[in-house]
């Protein structure tokens, strides 16, 4: 939360008779800041196109000729800069009481003087010029003190803004509001400072003051808006669609006027937050209104689309952009080629490419990195062979990204063992692997309980002189734990703080997972310690899975107050620790406290999926209510939720539990009627309710 200090008192009015001629300036806070020319070291010779000295234009009988005199007149600001330079001092930007002119040195005084007829419009340029190298930014400020100090210049907001604008752009945002402390906000320093805090990335502070602007009476326009939004979706940012939402409900409350340039930064926004039917929203709103989206609105919409698997829509909308005389580039044909790859559609991928080389368009490496995605995905790894010559033969090198992508499509297909064979035909293609490589290779082996094969790779990434970061130990650390090492986690948890790679909250969790599955709650609460003392505050994973490992224990009551904790430092809890709490309750076949718990996650507005329902079903099985648990499978039916085979198996394990042996191979085959594939475990529980059938019909 922003909160900024009262103004200080009134600025001392104006002493001094008001100068021959005042400009009018009615510009948008927007447009004032267009860059200025590269500051060299002429700019005390030449300043706003200055001579050689201090002139007058010809003098002319008419008061007209005198006004049009005064507005040509050029000056030589040459001696104010080196003055104002060679008392500078470290600019703290804090408040600062000025003298009276009257106390100033003759030199001063005299300089005012000569500068007294320059126009307004003449200062602003001379600060735009100042406040164009990091280097003069304490001459700029100086250079608006000193004009505060002889009332040289009217509109002090927008010099403010200027240097306010200029702070943000260096990376000053602290400076930057102790300046905007010396006056009482306006819309122009609010701009600014709104402006300073969204290019700096502190998109809290930016919301904050938009929030105050609007307290104060000001509204705030549609620059401010697409100024955040654009920070929102800066480089990885994770974007929220509900503060997408937000804010669009703000502007509609502002009565804000979307312009092209907007419209485009929501349907990006809202592309990168994985909406893409706001997103579609939007792009109708542009074209409704006869605009031509950019061609970055509707890249990103295929993206969201394809990553959606709604290939079919990204390909209308591909097809819309060549009618509109668009001639797609590599960029677009790779955002509807992910598509196709993350639906599977492979014939679709390979033609994709095939149009692209038709059109003349050059494949580049993430292309192909897609491509080889595609072909390891469906098992066809000569095919992945054949792209990376392919590559190679148009001299474009395939990187250690493109290796782990493959291995990481063996490592989803459980194919562990061809990792030996990828880092071969690696090295075959002279790729030295990178970070990214190793911990794939890492979390592959780790995966499949290769613990030694694990270690050595973590010993070969070091000896190739690549320092292992917190994805390689908290992937270390967490395979060790799955795999009931715990001991071995905690040697590995403590050698990482020593190595100086920090633990990060993803390392902590791991560890209180650890510790809770060995119910070591003394320990478990150190670590909380431990973490904190840190400067990471527990988020909500650390909840759910203190939740979670307090369930499996039967330590209910502590779940509860981890409950309460989490809410009343404001995190909302989420959809797994609900069910991690309802999975505790169910193993213990305390049906009536799960329950519960799902009516309170109803109640915080989470749709129920199958996962938390099978639990459910579960501890209504436990607890021998098998009328309950069929209840819960119409329940589903009814919300079209289809059940899996997890739901039909828990159902027939609870009536083998009162014992109503014959009911179960009708479960079983309502299974396969609704297209569920029986596994392993639902058919052994149909053999054992056959075997008890079978026993009793001979008994």
């Amino acid at each position: 939360m922003i909160l900024l200090p009262p103004s200080p008192p009134p600025l001392p009015t104006r002493s001094t008779s008001p100068p021959t001629t005042v400009f009018s300036l009615v510009l948008r806070h927007h447009h004032i800041f267009s860059p200025s020319p590269p500051l060299t070291s002429t700019i005390t010779t030449t300043a706003i196109a200055s001579t050689s000295s201090l002139y007058s234009s010809s003098s002319s009988s008419s008061a007209t000729d005198d006004l049009t005199s005064l507005h040509n007149r050029r000056y030589d600001f040459t001696p104010l800069i080196r003055y104002l330079s060679s008392s500078n001092k470290p600019t703290n930007f804090k408040t600062e009481n000025s003298e009276s002119p009257i106390s100033l040195d003759p030199i001063e005084i005299k300089l005012a003087e000569t500068y007294r007829a320059v126009s307004a419009q003449l200062w602003h340029s001379l600060l735009k010029s100042l406040c164009s190298s990091k280097y003069t930014l304490d001459t700029a400020y100086s250079l608006v003190t000193w004009l505060q100090k002889h009332n040289l210049c009217f509109s002090y907001d927008l010099l403010y803004s200027i240097l306010i604008h200029a702070l943000g752009r260096s990376d000053k945002l602290y400076e930057a509001f102790l300046l905007s402390q010396q006056r009482s906000l306006t819309p122009l320093t609010y701009n600014a400072l709104i402006g300073a805090c969204a290019r700096n990335g502190d998109l809290e502070k930016a919301l904050n003051l938009m929030s105050r602007m609007r307290k104060d009476g000001f509204q705030s326009d549609f620059a401010n808006y697409s100024i955040i939004i654009q920070c929102l979706t800066r480089g990885t940012n994770t974007v929220d669609s509900s503060v997408l939402q937000k804010l669009y409900q703000e502007m509609e409350s502002d009565k804000i006027e979307l312009d092209c340039q907007l419209m485009n930064d929501l349907v990006v926004a809202f592309s990168k937050a994985g909406d893409p039917d706001r997103a579609m929203f939007f792009l109708a709103m542009i074209q409704g209104q006869g605009l031509s989206p950019k061609t970055s609105s509707l890249l990103s919409i295929i993206s969201a689309l394809g990553n959606c698997g709604r290939t079919m829509e990204a390909e209308a909308i591909f097809e819309e952009m060549k009618e509109g005389g668009l001639k797609p580039r590599t960029r677009a044909y790779n955002a509807l080629l992910k598509g196709y790859v993350k639906n599977g559609s492979l014939k679709d991928a390979e033609s994709i490419v095939s149009e692209m080389e038709k059109c003349g368009v050059s494949p580049d490496e993430h292309t192909y990195s897609l491509l080889i995605d595609a072909y390891a995905n469906a098992g066809r790894w000569e095919s992945a062979r054949i792209v990376l010559k392919e590559m190679e033969a148009n001299d474009v090198q395939p990187n250690s990204y493109v290796f782990s992508r493959i291995l990481a499509s063996y490592r989803d297909r459980g194919d562990w063992q061809k990792s030996f064979s990828v880092l071969k035909e690696m090295k075959n293609s002279g790729v030295k692997p990178d970070r990214h490589f190793y911990n794939v290779m890492i979390d592959t082996f780790g995966k499949y309980n290769c613990l030694e094969h694990a270690m050595a790779t973590f010993e070969k990434m070091k000896s190739d002189g690549i320092q292992p970061d917190n994805v390689t130990w908290n992937t270390l650390i967490d395979s060790h734990r799955k795999s009931g090492h715990h001991g071995m986690a905690e040697e590995l948890f403590d050698t990482m703080r020593e190595s100086g790679c920090p633990p990060c909250a993803t390392t902590y969790n791991i560890m209180i997972n650890s510790l809770g599955e060995q119910e070591k709650w003394d320990e478990v609460k150190s670590l909380l310690g431990k973490m904190q003392g840190q400067g990471l505050i527990p988020n909500v994973i650390t909840y759910t899975t203190l939740i979670d490992i307090y369930g499996q224990s039967g330590r209910f009551q502590d779940a509860m107050e981890c409950l309460d904790v989490m809410k009343s430092a404001g995190l909302r809890p989420s959809a797994p620790m609900y069910h991690a709490l309802i999975n505790g309750y169910a193993q213990r076949g305390l049906s009536e406290l799960a329950v519960n718990a799902f009516r309170i996650m109803r109640a915080d507005g989470f749709k129920p999926n199958v996962q938390v329902l099978n639990s459910l079903i579960n501890a209504f099985g436990e607890d021998r209510r098998d009328v309950e648990a069929f209840a819960v499978l119409q329940f589903m039916k009814e919300n079209h939720l289809k059940p899996d085979v997890v739901s039909y198996t828990t159902l027939m394990k609870a009536l083998v539990r009162v014992e109503k042996f014959e009911k179960v191979p009708a479960v079983y085959e309502e299974m396969i009627l609704s297209g569920v594939s029986p596994d392993k475990k639902a058919r052994a529980m149909l053999r054992s309710a056959l075997r008890y059938m079978k026993h009793l019909l001979n008994s």
